[in-house]
């Protein structure tokens, strides 16, 4: 569809952001009967490196199959499940699971494929949905009050709607534009992940392996991540290491022979240095009860237990049905009690996700001498007490359990 960038616009419903949230939350609104319009600042046909989320629990799976029936199926046909699970303290197996085979007529415990490829699927999904994408267009300001919501952008247009979703990111400018702030800790550990691709001639075995303390790495923590087409490796930096020495494709090929085959050196595909940010928006709506927030716009956690794209999901989803509620509402404050509802319960969502994502981060840095101390004895006794080895495997996730009483999984 052509677009006049110079005369004001006039939609239902605006999303901001093309990325997976922003895409769920187009799909969940069109699956409510709803048109959506996804205003996104990069052009069309992007491309953004590295595999980033990769692991998509069973809950997104089913969240996906509710709003396009066949996309939570075609996410678990195209990634991969791993049949095989360990974790390492020292080099020594401490604990390590089998799963059965998947039914292939239901979906898998998870998905594991690049946010590329998940992305993709997404946007397919919305273009036979019959969303309609405005490319290229950075929005510089967002102003809402009781009547609706003006978004304007680069280019100068000005946009009208009901009712917006922010889902762009972590630096959003949905988010600021409204005076929404985030809440919370930053930590000061690096850490490095590395994407190398598979050698389909000679794959490694597919298993998700953990190590503690890599006899070969210092004691450094290293993950091993399997995915459609490669592998994901993660390398917890110590205090006092530079990340830059361990970071970029000429450090990473120092120390990944120490820990891989050789080969894989020269099969280097992305690396990311990062720290952690452990925030959540004070409010997941503005004050008027027009905007809405999901994904990073709206949290960043720590990455373990997959919680940031995995709780994004839900925050789309819940967001399109609250704006479904608010426009058939036959008066102004049913509209804002569905709009404020939908945000408290993914605050409270988020909250719950940041502090177990920060239970794992304390678990695998391992700092306080008491954790340290239970790391070392756990591991010394998994052996005889078998409970103690699958602590030390779950612990770099967090507590499994959700939110109580919420209306979305995870």
């Amino acid at each position: 569809m052509s677009i006049d960038h110079h005369l004001e616009q006039s939609r239902p419903v605006l999303v901001v952001g093309a990325g997976p949230i922003g895409l769920t939350a187009a799909l969940a609104l069109r699956s409510l009967g709803i048109p959506a319009t996804v205003i996104e600042a990069e052009p069309k046909g992007r491309m953004r490196p590295g595999s980033r989320a990769i692991y998509f629990h069973k809950a997104t799976l089913s969240h996906l199959e509710e709003i396009s029936p066949g996309l939570g199926y075609t996410y678990a046909k195209n990634g991969i499940v791993w049949p095989v699970k360990r974790t390492l303290f020292g080099g020594k197996e401490v604990y390590v699971k089998h799963y059965p085979a998947p039914n292939p007529t239901d979906l898998p415990p998870f998905a594991s494929l690049p946010q590329v490829e998940a992305e993709r699927f997404l946007y397919e999904a919305c273009l036979k949905a019959g969303v309609e994408f405005i490319w290229d267009s950075p929005v510089t300001d967002v102003e809402a009050n009781d009547k609706g919501v003006t978004v304007t952008t680069e280019r100068g247009t000005k946009w009208s709607c009901h009712y917006l979703i922010g889902a762009d990111g972590a630096r959003s400018t949905v988010r600021k534009a409204v005076g929404i702030e985030f809440e919370g800790p930053r930590s000061n550990d690096f850490f490095l992940v590395v994407d190398v691709l598979e050698d389909t001639e000679a794959p490694l075995p597919l298993e998700r392996v953990f190590h503690y303390k890599h006899p070969t790495m210092g004691g450094r923590n290293v993950l091993f991540v399997p995915f459609a087409g490669g592998w994901r490796v993660d390398l917890q930096l110590l205090e006092g290491d530079n990340p830059e020495e361990f970071g970029g494709v000429s450090g990473v090929r120092q120390w990944l022979p120490k820990v891989m085959d050789e080969k894989y050196a020269d099969r280097i595909s992305w690396v990311s240095t990062y720290q952690f940010h452990q925030v959540v928006a004070k409010s997941f709506a503005d004050v008027s009860c027009r905007v809405l927030l999901a994904g990073e716009a709206a949290h960043l956690f720590a990455p373990f237990g997959a919680r940031g794209m995995n709780s994004g999901v839900p925050d789309a989803i819940l967001a399109a049905r609250a704006i479904r509620t608010a426009l058939d509402a036959s008066d102004p404050e049913t509209a804002r009690k569905a709009i404020m509802e939908a945000a408290e319960e993914r605050k409270i969502a988020a909250q719950y996700n940041r502090d177990c994502a920060g239970i794992a981060l304390e678990h695998i840095q391992g700092n306080s001498p008491a954790m340290g101390m239970k790391r070392e004895i756990a591991a010394s006794l998994s052996s005889i007490l078998p409970r103690l080895g699958r602590w030390l495997d779950e612990g770099p996730y967090g507590p499994k359990s959700g939110p109580p009483q919420l209306t979305t999984k995870y």
